[in-house]
């Protein structure tokens, strides 16, 4: 049997409920202060030939306190169309992604490294966001966080 467990390997958290939102919207904010890497990844149903941005933004609070884009460019993969396949392609990195007008249903994962956010300053909070696209786009995201100290017990990372 194999050692892994995805728990205990990583901190999992529902960031961005799955909802439908013309306006675009922002998730819940995660601590990143226990941990080493974080994945995020947003799910899109997209049902209306609009294009979706897609990016996280950081805080100095988990209120969202002094919000502000994560600067620089970090990797980023996809797969625009996961009914037709499970292949995740590396894209050019970027700061943020903005998906194509595909009616499909679409897998972006972006990688944030705490050295992408202004520490120094004391935002350690992080969030995906959605930009403005069409109220028949379902969209959602997990925050994946790979934990400087793996194990069953991990601290919250929401408050």
């Amino acid at each position: 049997m194999h050692t892994f467990t995805l728990p205990e390997a990583a901190k999992l958290v529902g960031s961005l409920k799955p909802a439908t939102d013309a306006a675009g919207r922002t998730g819940r904010y995660i601590s990143i202060a226990n941990l080493l890497k974080v994945f995020v990844v947003f799910h899109i149903d997209q049902g209306n030939a609009a294009t979706i941005a897609l990016d996280v933004v950081q805080a100095s609070a988990n209120s969202g306190t002094g919000v502000k884009a994560v600067s620089g460019n970090r990797r980023i993969w996809t797969n625009l169309d996961l009914a037709a396949n499970d292949t995740i392609t590396r894209q050019t990195d970027a700061q943020s992604y903005t998906t194509d007008a595909g009616v499909k249903e679409k897998q972006v994962v972006i990688e944030i490294l705490p050295s992408d956010l202004d520490l120094a300053n004391g935002f350690i909070w992080l969030a995906p966001r959605t930009g403005a696209s069409n109220v028949a786009n379902l969209t959602q995201a997990m925050v994946y966080g790979v934990p400087a100290y793996p194990g069953s017990a991990q601290p919250t990372a929401t408050a």
